[in-house]
């Protein structure tokens, strides 16, 4: 029987003179180091690989954050301020498979811009600037700041009843990092708010009606995840529901 593979969607970066696709190392070892999974980098073109084709290949999907921000021309949202990275290749990419994979049943865990692009595909929308809100806390991570700073503990999410978060867990109040600049503004409807942080900024969503496993989580559980009790139990459910996907395909 073959390994289970797992699509992760790339960024498209140029880098120097030329246009590369690109995803971060911590997302490619997490998978393989919690679930034996092989990582397949999913390439972020201009004329997207049409979802159909990736899903008849892969036994999971998993949506990495990333320097750049969803297009706002995505949930009609104003136009981003100069100097805000957008990334249009993988947008056209991430959107529509991700449509395609909760369709389809494929198990999909979506951090950080992956857990904005999946509110953004099932329609709601996104603040531009959390920060700038009144009442909000700064989520931003502190640039200046070396990695592990970065990516230590940032404040509390408490978790709600009915969702798949509340599943695989069992503390219902624990500390995540917080390295993003967006956040959920209107949820999408078929979506359920299983986590929020102090300031109501919802942080970790699923799919009540989802046939499929399908989790999206603000935070980063990829940084250091075997370190981390609340990590290791989303990755090992991660992980369970591709290995049974997996067999089901077979």
């Amino acid at each position: 029987m073959r390994p289970s593979l797992v699509g992760i969607p790339c960024d498209y970066r140029t880098l120097g003179h030329h246009p590369f696709h690109v995803a971060g190392d911590k997302y490619i070892r997490a998978v393989r180091e919690s679930s034996g999974a092989v990582p397949v980098l999913i390439p972020s073109l201009a004329n997207p690989i049409p979802p159909q084709e990736t899903l008849s290949t892969v036994d999971g999907l998993l949506f990495t954050g990333s320097p750049s921000n969803v297009g706002p021309q995505h949930y009609q949202g104003p136009s981003p301020r100069e100097g805000v990275l957008q990334d249009e290749n993988r947008d056209a990419t991430t959107l529509p498979l991700l449509k395609a994979a909760i369709t389809a049943g494929t198990p999909t865990l979506c951090l950080c811009r992956g857990f904005q692009e999946l509110n953004v595909a099932m329609g709601g929308t996104l603040h531009q600037h959390v920060h700038e809100l009144e009442g909000r806390l700064d989520h931003r991570e502190d640039h200046e700041a070396d990695l592990d700073s970065q990516y230590g503990p940032a404040h509390e999410v408490e978790v709600r009843d009915g969702g798949l978060l509340s599943r695989i867990v069992r503390e219902r109040r624990f500390r995540v990092n917080s390295l993003h600049g967006q956040g959920i503004d209107r949820m999408a409807p078929c979506l359920h708010a299983d986590a929020v942080a102090p300031d109501g900024t919802v942080e970790a969503v699923s799919m009540p009606t989802a046939s499929g496993f399908l989790l999206g989580l603000q935070w980063h559980p990829e940084w250091r995840w075997s370190e981390n009790p609340v990590s290791r139990a989303i990755f090992a459910a991660f992980a369970e529901a591709v290995q049974e996907h997996s067999r089901r395909r077979a």
